[in-house]
């Protein structure tokens, strides 16, 4: 199935699976790579929650809202993924794919949320 078939809250679910992994794997390693990791473990997992509790939306605000939040934290997931991989601390190659998913997803929720508000 391509990327596109997929809905945002499953595709937030496995982005988050994958982080998790990738936080697993730093905080294995000593200093600073597990300081990154939580904030990179928080913001990460915070996009698919956000997308889910936006399906239970009380007004169509408030399903922006929700959305409105689930693109900051992509985009705060963005931010440690580029220091990471920026500072050479993590395998660039590796890590570059979590970036490239984070920038999708930013922009399906950057186009979902500017669509609704057209409405």
């Amino acid at each position: 199935m391509a990327d596109s078939q997929i809905s945002i809250t499953d595709r937030t679910k496995a982005f988050a699976i994958r982080i998790i992994k990738a936080c697993s794997f730093l905080d294995e390693k000593p200093g600073v790579l597990r300081t990154l990791s939580k904030q990179l473990l928080r913001s990460g997992t915070s996009i698919g929650a956000n997308c889910r509790e936006a399906q239970s939306a009380q007004s169509d605000r408030d399903f922006i809202s929700k959305l409105e939040i689930a693109l900051k934290e992509a985009r705060e997931s963005q931010y440690w993924l580029e220091i990471l991989i920026e500072s050479d601390l993590v395998e660039q190659q590796k890590f570059n794919l979590l970036l490239q998913e984070a920038n999708e997803i930013g922009k399906i929720l950057t186009a979902s949320t500017r669509k609704l508000k057209e409405k």
